[in-house]
């Protein structure tokens, strides 16, 4: 491991010295290529220092208890051998989770798709909850969102609606929010005051630049029509909302919530290409034994994640077996308590499997 951080701390400096050549500075793209892989082992190189310093002190302390001291020295230095043993053994499981294979889209945007599932209106309602609450943890964020697509309810829910987010990490943070999300709660047309149990499912894309995927020309149909309102009630006489199909993989996008064509097609165009993306990521993880798979789930929409207990203010995620009591500001997108965990949890898999 040490070879490979002393390696890595080497490129950190040949780095530094290249993004401040003039040279360079003035071919843009490699120069931004280079800040961005300086960036990204700014952090590793950062507790390899640390470390580095905490040993010697160490070292030190024991060269000197070794050597004999006075009683007061002596303590003192037991103290800093105890303090310091601490420290590098906590630096050294920061260093190992640091150096793990990472995922080559966390820095990626999403494309984050929500669907109502069982429960029919109410399971509408849910899913603009949903909406909501991934959108308010942006703001919390600073990342920017976008509503790409909606197919609303007459009462204020969304049969299904599908947004971006652009920001630093998004898809690192919410790349295990995929799959079924089940509410339990009184629906308000519920006159009983009977609890229902509704659900929507998520998908979160990674989003694909155009030169990741190349979609062919003659691979997809390109059809327009009136878009229309909840309920089915046309709302545009001009033939603006845009529907594409991907012949070769059968996979269909449609959208008219912008007035220009033009915007539609462009909005279309980014979520079929996230989702040729996902497919193509889903067949190479199939060739390498369901490399993509880990503690937290394989980020299946099948797969029910998470319920929403409204009667006893709770939200469970069942694959960590996390429970807290604030769902409220959860649904205000207060998530990241939840998502701190899911991704410790999968850091813990994966060094099982470094170790083993």
């Amino acid at each position: 491991m040490f070879e490979k951080l002393q390696a890595i701390e080497d490129r950190y400096q040949e780095l530094e010295q290249s993004i401040s050549d003039p040279g360079i500075i003035s071919r843009q793209s490699e120069w931004r290529k280079l800040t961005k892989e300086h960036a990204r082992i700014s952090e590793i190189v950062a507790a390899y220092r640390q470390y580095k310093v905490v040993e010697q002190e160490l070292r030190e302390a024991k060269e000197m208890l070794r050597e004999g001291a006075e009683e007061e020295m002596s303590r003192f230095l037991k103290e800093e051998v105890e303090i310091n043993s601490v420290k590098k053994e906590e630096l050294a499981q920061k260093l190992r989770v640091l150096l793990l294979p990472r995922d080559p889209n966390d820095e990626k945007n999403v494309i984050v798709e929500v669907r109502a599932g069982t429960g029919g209106e109410e399971a509408a309602l849910f899913a603009g909850d949903l909406l909501r609450m991934y959108t308010r943890y942006a703001e919390r964020q600073g990342w920017k969102t976008e509503i790409l697509s909606t197919s609303a309810t007459d009462i204020g829910g969304f049969r299904e609606v599908v947004f971006a987010i652009e920001g630093s990490g998004a898809y690192s943070r919410l790349k295990y929010e995929s799959g079924v999300h089940r509410v339990q709660r009184v629906p308000a047309t519920e006159s009983g005051g009977r609890i229902h149990t509704s659900a929507a499912t998520v998908a979160v894309l990674p989003e694909a630049e155009e030169v990741e995927v190349e979609i062919n020309a003659n691979d997809v149909r390109i059809d327009v029509f009136c878009s229309s309102g909840p309920g089915g009630q046309s709302v545009n006489t001009t033939q603006s909302a845009v529907r594409i199909t991907h012949l070769p993989s059968g996979i269909v996008v449609s959208c008219q919530d912008e007035k220009s064509q033009h915007k539609n097609k462009d909005k279309a165009m980014r979520v079929l290409r996230a989702r040729l993306f996902e497919k193509a990521q889903e067949e190479q993880a199939a060739e390498t034994a369901q490399a993509r798979k880990s503690q937290v789930g394989s980020g299946d929409r099948s797969e029910r994640i998470r319920t929403y207990n409204f009667p006893q203010g709770r939200v469970s995620d069942h694959r960590i077996g996390m429970t807290l009591y604030k769902l409220e500001y959860f649904l205000d997108g207060d998530i990241n308590e939840m998502i701190d965990a899911l991704n410790t949890s999968a850091q813990a898999e994966l060094l099982k499997k470094v170790d083993a």
